[in-house]
């Protein structure tokens, strides 16, 4: 299946794995994605700058077909990290959380991709005017730091794509075909899945996350930190402590030092399930087994043929 965005990145599936940090924080969850047709992720935000390079080269020579690099633009890394990038001439740029004006026509001059994440109509006209390639939008549904909005993938997604020109690659409660197949037919031109790939035996956490992902149901996920920037994440000891800081109305500075004491490091890498931020989006309901992304990626290109036969099907219906 073709869209402009498989024909403008050259992958075989409008499937894009979600830069995920520790989960495809190394070479073999994103480099196994682009091997079976869709577009791998490499997540900079936890690495030393040594270990990304590391990394991104283990990745170049495990793929030859094109990937991204996800930069959190707020980092204090992020100037070293778009560097590296040019550097290694990395296809894609995943930009997140900060403006990419000062940074585009570098990576235009190069040839380099620049895909934007954005959380709302607002922010994605901004990337628009900015020069941006294409916008990537999710729902409150996604894991990690969704909207704090609410609004749901369905409407976002829809409310972009109303009113942007460049393509749009949309995610956020999405963990097989036939919802990839939901928000292509919504117009994007590629899907994103984050939860489903954590889910795979490449992905890089720690086994109790794996494990929790499948203990957990599609209403047992919550956004925490709502006064801050807010993550989609299991209701465990962490969550709670700070969800009842905030209704105690205690100072925003202990919030924050409450907020920052749980890290998705000590739950991805160290498997702390009640004091880590275990993030994950409401697919993970949807989620029963871990698979190898080959097994993944074919099952999810099988359901999306299916779903996309089922609704050619409703035309010749007598």
């Amino acid at each position: 299946m073709q869209t402009k965005l498989t024909k403008l990145i050259g992958m075989e599936h409008p499937i894009v794995q979600a830069g995920m940090s520790w989960a495809s924080s190394s070479a073999a969850l994103p480099a196994a994605v682009s091997n079976a047709g869709g577009l791998g992720v490499l997540a900079a935000g936890p690495l030393y700058l040594d270990d990304l390079e590391r990394e991104l080269l283990l990745l170049k020579q495990a793929t030859a077909r094109p990937f991204g690099l996800n930069i959190p633009l707020y980092s204090p890394k992020s100037k070293d990290f778009l560097s590296l990038a040019l550097k290694h001439q990395v296809p894609v740029v995943f930009a997140s959380q900060g403006g990419p004006k000062p940074h585009l026509q570098a990576f235009k001059d190069q040839g380099i991709l620049w895909f934007h994440v954005v959380a709302s109509l607002e922010h994605a006209l901004k990337a628009q005017d900015a020069g941006v390639d294409a916008v990537v939008v999710v729902g409150t549904e996604a894991g990690g730091h969704p909207p704090a909005s609410d609004v749901s993938t369905l409407i976002n997604v829809r409310h972009v794509l109303k009113n942007l020109s460049i393509p749009v690659i949309a995610g956020g409660g999405v963990a097989d075909g036939w919802g990839i197949a939901s928000l292509l037919a919504l117009g994007a031109e590629a899907v994103q899945l984050g939860t489903r790939f954590l889910m795979t035996q490449e992905a890089w956490v720690h086994e109790n996350y794996k494990q929790q992902v499948l203990k957990t149901q599609v209403h047992e996920t919550l956004l925490v930190g709502r006064s801050l920037q807010p993550v989609r994440m299991i209701n465990n000891d962490f969550a709670q402590t700070v969800i009842q800081a905030e209704k105690d109305g205690s100072d925003p500075v202990r919030i924050a030092e409450l907020f920052q004491s749980g890290t998705l490091k000590k739950a991805a890498l160290e498997g702390d399930m009640q004091w880590g931020k275990v993030e994950l989006g409401q697919s993970a309901g949807l989620i029963e087994d871990v698979l190898s992304v080959k097994m993944l990626m074919a099952q999810l290109v099988q359901e999306l043929n299916t779903a996309m036969q089922r609704i050619l099907n409703m035309g010749h219906q007598d």
